[in-house]
């Protein structure tokens, strides 16, 4: 990575795509020193990979409960996580946790499109809010110009899916419309917190990870979670101020609205 956060923080850390972040970041040349690994139960029987990654990186990784459908954990996991970067503050925050359920327009009931939204864009939504003060901590502290994950950034994990352009070419496939409709809502977060706090100095940006193989995306999928995230931390080192508001794929490439 070119440019390498300080400190950052993931959701949905303990699977997919989420540890597969955190398996990376520790891996040489990164200059993570500071890896806040969030998920819903830290000791669950889901972490347990993710807890012994944090056992041979004691001094970077940090597991915290942060569940994103509950405000209350993100308002005590906020303060913690502000205890430990100091003055430094949080480089980047990947707004990683996220569900899919497959129904079409008539099997899709109140409560799952509810849920969809719970997750997919009330949690990111409540996540930026509470841990702006962090970001913004970063950008007085790195006294660079410009804008880069290095700095301050948000990064937004989202989908082809969410892809108005795209719809036609995938639909009958994979109808989704919960997961569809709430992930074309966090992109539209994006954007409104993109064009709010840009003179905050904080980038905002959406990525596509692809069609990846894990627990969400199937055996079916394109690409395995390591090429994924080795594209997408490529991407998130390359980012400026020329993608704040971007939405783009794990290879660079532009994703249309």
């Amino acid at each position: 990575m070119a440019a390498q956060p300080v400190s950052v923080l993931i959701t949905g850390a303990n699977r997919g795509l989420g540890l597969e972040m955190v398996k990376q970041m520790m891996e040489p040349p990164s200059q993570v020193r500071k890896l806040f690994a969030c998920c819903r139960n830290p000791h669950g029987p889901k972490t347990e990979a993710l807890q012994t990654l944090a056992k041979k990186h004691p001094k970077i990784i940090s597991v915290i409960r942060l569940d994103v459908t509950d405000l209350c954990s993100i308002k005590q996991a906020a303060p913690l996580v502000g205890s430990l970067v100091g003055t430094g503050g949080l480089n980047l925050l990947i707004n990683n946790a996220g569900i899919l359920a497959k129904g079409n327009l008539q099997d899709t009931s109140p409560e799952d499109m509810q849920s969809a939204f719970n997750t997919n864009v009330m949690g990111p939504m409540n996540v930026i809010k509470e841990f702006l003060p962090h970001l913004r901590a970063a950008v007085k502290a790195s006294g660079m110009p410009g804008m880069s994950c290095n700095k301050a950034a948000v990064v937004n994990i989202s989908s082809v899916m969410a892809s108005m352009e795209s719809l036609k070419q995938s639909y009958a496939s994979l109808p989704a419309i919960s997961y569809r409709i709430s992930k074309a809502a966090l992109n539209m977060l994006t954007l409104c917190a993109s064009e709010e706090l840009k003179e905050d100095g904080i980038l905002f940006s959406v990525l596509h990870p692809g069609w990846v193989r894990t627990d969400m995306g199937g055996e079916e999928a394109d690409i395995a979670a390591p090429e994924s995230v080795q594209g997408i931390l490529r991407v998130m080192a390359s980012l400026t101020e020329k993608h704040n508001g971007a939405f783009l794929d794990y290879k660079g490439k532009t994703v249309p609205w």
